[in-house]
């Protein structure tokens, strides 16, 4: 269960997390930045509430941090179409 992989962007591990709050008595916010977790592709969008209620457990502290790492929306959007490859008609 422990090699259960939180965040898949990054391949954080829950072993990962807890191993590394309990080695540097880390807060939460320090753990994600040790581990990168919630810092892939997808900016935390998909592991942000799972890694905060983790931390929240193994570090004893709430889930919102003082200084949160926030989620972030990619800069522009894109469309699949272009994103495919294919032209559209503008």
């Amino acid at each position: 269960m422990d090699k259960l992989i939180v965040c898949r962007c990054e391949e954080v591990s829950l072993e990962d997390l807890v191993e590394t709050a309990e080695k540097y008595k880390a807060s939460a916010r320090e753990v994600k930045l040790r581990t990168r977790a919630g810092m892939g592709v997808c900016g935390g969008r998909t592991c942000r509430p799972a890694v905060d209620a983790i931390l929240a457990k193994a570090t004893g502290e709430d889930p919102i941090d003082d200084l949160p790492l926030k989620v972030q929306p990619p800069v522009r959007p894109v469309t699949l179409s272009l994103l495919g490859g294919k032209k559209t008609d503008e």
